[in-house]
């Protein structure tokens, strides 16, 4: 691995006695940082193999949530691993210019000195807001590395920036040029705030509470009246027409006749669309083509005019007539239904929820507007995703998601990639005085191709996510088909991100990144799922339930909020985060912490050894090494299925437990001198040690560098740190699987006593004496065998074989049957609620085994040693429930 000479690293030479990560925490960064231990390589300058993950870059001027948190926690526990399996590994960083979202903050900006883009101009606006970028770019990093992130920020990117930019105006160019780009009337999100068509999602729908109206309109030539139903009258002043379902009964004599609009006295005809729903309403819709996405397709079918009644201010238009025109669209829906009752026409009124789209920026409800706008058909480019997705070359995890993408890329429709904005990627379009559209990657180019410099470049801006689209692509270096990293890195391996962008953003880089990359743009996708509160509810800046991760940071510290969340991220679940989580992580840092501190006090001249031969070793030494490669070996198989809250509680389990509560137990008679007959226990303990805090680094990187570089015998020149040293495998030769069964059995008889010890109230003082009655040979001699052990573990006063006084409390655990001699006393009520809910569970277990061995096919088809196991069982929770019953009776 890489290394560093004369590197110096931080933390003071003695352990303090508090845990304490605001002081050991900031320092590494600072040491990460300033040694630069995370720039990445090119293929001309290693050999190793390479593995790259993007960050989806979050805007520029924004602050991380807790769902960054989430993601670069995984991300960077990702990278961290494979960087330490020896891999080229780069987490590259960016961030994104946030079209909407950053205009609109430089206009309240402007608003609070009393004036406004336009009076300001196009040039002096993008000067402020490229001075707002500059001011708050940094926060991004900042806030990352206080996660702990190991980014290459040597290659970190802006979506704005001039590579990009170069990228991104290729990338459009090329795809007018192939057919695919093309500017015509569609209909749009329109946001009236804003003044910008906005993409789906940037509409949050939501439930509203509202009326549905029922208007009359006249049947041409008779006193017949087709009555409509709508939620939205203002919009009758744009109707072309009246649509009724062809099989429907009630009206098949109405189709291809004429009704007139009332308010207007417009003659609109009556047509037969499947599209519409016979049980809604009356049956019959109106069609008001250019104010409503499925009437806009119903228009299209029949050929219909469209007519603009709402303006993109959201007032009404003059095609609105003279009663109406200038007014905002919801007063105008006042006087509508006003004019209605006074005409009799409105001849119904019912309560009605439905959902209706709001902008997400703006808060007012969106304007379905049709609006000349750029679009880009990528239905066979989604043909490609699609493909990729199912011949594996993209790898979706969890899998459910698939049926998503499918659905999503089936039934695609073309990409409005025009916004009306200042702030963004300018449309490389220009316009010559006679109308003529010349597309072209700058200025010259265009005035070459149209023979005049007399040009007006196109006002609109592209969607942020066509940027957001060549992201894999455009970092690493296209459309330079040179760039090394490109060739190095391309396609990168994995990327993480949440699920609610699967189509807007992940299946556009898998169309872009194959039409323009000529491969995938990554091999596997991790969707996390939403972080909620500790009720599980959305959090919202409403609600108050927001939970900031930097206020996290400074409470419990980076290395538990990056442990909570990966423990916590299960495929296909949202992840409700509860703060008391993070203090129970911060307290298992706090764990190992005195763990090690203890380690380092007692463990003489002994060194972390290079290599460990385990020959000659003593039990529990060769039990803590196959404990440790099971774990080691599950940890990685662990992280490669993405199963981080699997790892996660593995880790837990192996430091807290096996670790610091069971081995350093069985580590203290040698370590403090008790016992001779046992070799290089100081040896083991270190060794253990040292890789255990490598397997814990890639989510516990801060802690883990602290203790890591306090170990005695570590070579700094080869290996400046833990970040770089070699992940863990596991070693098969070590691995015993009898062993760990038979100190499970230990385990049980200790805890037994600790147990009863708690329950009796006894103190710790208070010496205990045990006899083995019998039970499984092996499992027997074994606690026998390792008798001082148990004697040391379980504070006993003496440890026998065979039968134990008459008073004393008996047991059977892990096979071992035990009586316990401890001072004449009646049971506590804990103790007797304790034995009648283990004879709960025992009648429970014993019925289910009886239900077994009752089953003739489970007797007769099911391996001998399976049906003997369940026999011995059988016998064993019957021996089990008499003592137990005898217990509880006193005797």
């Amino acid at each position: 691995m890489s290394s560093i000479d004369e590197s110096q690293p931080p933390g003071p030479a003695e352990m303090d006695k508090r845990f304490e990560p605001k002081q050991y925490e900031p320092a590494w960064q600072r040491f990460w940082r300033e040694h630069d231990l995370f720039r990445s390589q090119t293929r001309r300058e290693t050999d190793r193999p390479s593995f790259c993950i993007l960050i989806p870059p979050p805007n520029v001027t924004g602050r991380l949530h807790i769902g960054h948190a989430l993601q670069s926690s995984l991300q960077d526990l990702i990278v961290r691993w494979k960087r330490m399996q020896g891999y080229n590994a780069l987490w590259l960083p960016g961030t994104d210019h946030a079209g909407i979202g950053t205009q609109l903050m430089v206009e309240r900006q402007l608003a609070a000195e009393g004036t406004s883009r336009q009076e300001i101009g196009r040039e002096r606006f993008l000067e402020r807001t490229w001075a707002w970028k500059q001011q708050y770019h940094s926060n991004i990093r900042e806030q990352l590395e206080r996660l702990g992130a190991s980014c290459d920020w040597s290659r970190e990117r802006f979506t704005m920036d001039d590579g990009l930019s170069l990228a991104v105006r290729t990338a459009f160019v090329r795809l007018y040029r192939e057919g695919r780009i093309h500017r015509g009337e569609y209909m749009v999100n329109w946001s009236p705030g804003l003044q910008t068509a906005v993409s789906d999602l940037e509409v949050e729908s939501k439930s509203v509470r509202g009326k549905l109206y029922r208007i009359a309109y006249a049947v041409e030539g008779s006193d017949q009246k087709l009555v409509v139903a709508t939620t939205r009258p203002e919009t009758m002043l744009g109707d072309t027409a009246i649509a009724v379902h062809p099989a429907d009964p009630r009206y098949q004599a109405l189709i291809g006749r004429h009704a007139i609009l009332p308010l207007l006295g417009r003659r609109i005809p009556i047509v037969a669309d499947q599209a519409v729903d016979p049980e809604f309403g009356s049956g019959a819709v109106k069609v008001t083509p250019w104010h409503d996405p499925n009437d806009f397709e119903i228009a299209r079918r029949h050929g219909l005019p469209g007519l603009r009644v709402i303006g993109f201010d959201g007032r009404m238009t003059a095609e609105a007539g003279p009663s109406f025109g200038g007014l905002d669209r919801f007063a105008a829906r006042e006087r509508v239904l006003e004019a209605l009752r006074e005409l009799g026409l409105l001849v119904g009124v019912d309560d009605h929820v439905h959902n209706v789209g709001h902008s997400q920026r703006g808060g007012e409800p969106i304007e379905p507007m049709v609006s000349k706008q750029w679009f880009c058909d990528v239905g066979d480019m989604a043909r490609g995703a699609l493909a990729a997705v199912r011949d594996g070359r993209i790898e979706l995890q969890p899998d459910g998601w698939v049926k998503t993408w499918e659905h999503w890329l089936e039934s695609i429709r073309p990409w409005c990639i025009s916004r009306q904005l200042w702030w963004g990627h300018r449309i490389p379009a220009w316009y010559t005085p006679d109308g003529e559209c010349v597309v072209a990657l700058d200025f010259e180019e265009a005035a070459g191709l149209a023979g005049t410099r007399e040009l007006e470049q196109d006002s609109d801006v592209l969607d942020t996510w066509f940027s957001a689209a060549l992201w894999p692509i455009s970092t690493l270096g296209w459309p330079d088909e040179d760039s090394e990293d490109l060739a190095t890195f391309y396609p990168t391996d994995v990327l993480v991100t949440g699920f609610d962008i699967l189509f807007f953003w992940v299946a556009r880089m898998a169309m872009m990144g194959l039409h323009f990359g000529g491969d995938v743009p990554f091999r596997r996708v991790h969707l996390t799922g939403l972080v909620r509160d500790a009720r599980g509810e959305k959090m919202s800046k409403t609600k108050g339930n927001v939970l900031d991760p930097l206020e996290l940071v400074d409470e419990y510290g980076a290395d538990a909020v990056r442990f909570t969340l990966c423990a916590l991220d299960s495929p296909g679940r949202d992840i409700p985060l509860d703060p008391e989580r993070m203090a129970g992580y911060r307290a298992f840092g706090n764990k190992i912490w005195n763990a090690t501190r203890f380690a380092l006090s007692r463990i003489g001249d002994a060194r972390v050894p290079e290599h460990l031969d385990a020959v000659g070793l003593a039990a529990p030494e060769r039990w803590i090494l196959s404990r440790f490669s099971r774990t080691a070996g599950f940890v990685n198989d662990r992280f490669e299925a993405f199963r981080f809250d699997e790892a996660c509680q593995r880790l837990y389990h192996f430091f807290w437990g096996d670790l610091c509560d069971w081995y350093i137990e069985l580590a203290k008679p040698a370590l403090f001198g008790d016992e001779t007959s046992r070799p290089r226990v100081a040896e083991v303990l270190l060794w253990v040690l040292e890789r255990s805090l490598r397997l814990l680094h890639p989510v516990m990187p801060h802690l883990t560098e602290e203790l890591w570089h306090r170990l005695p015998g570590i070579d700094h020149s080869g290996v400046v740190a833990v970040a770089l040293a070699r992940y863990p495998e596991p070693e098969p030769k070590w691995e015993d699987e009898e062993l760990e069964q038979r100190f499970e059995a230990l385990q049980q008889v200790v805890s037994r006593v600790r147990t009863l010890r708690t329950e009796r109230g006894l103190e710790r003082r208070a010496r205990l004496g045990l006899w083995i009655e019998g039970g499984v040979e092996r499992e027997v001699a074994f606690v026998l065998e390792q008798g001082d052990l148990v004697r040391s573990l379980a504070l006993l006063e003496e440890l026998r074989q065979g039968a134990g006084p008459k008073d004393a409390v008996r047991d059977r655990v892990a096979g071992v049957e035990l009586a316990i001699e401890v001072e004449a006393a009646k049971l506590g009520e804990v103790e007797r609620e304790r034995l009648g809910k283990e004879l709960e569970r025992i009648a429970g277990e014993t019925r289910s085994v009886e239900a077994r061995l009752a089953n003739p096919q489970f007797v007769d088809r099911a391996p001998g040693e399976v049906v003997a196991g369940a026999r011995a069982r059988l016998a064993e929770l019957e021996q089990r429930r008499a003592v137990l019953a005898a217990q509880l009776a006193g005797h």
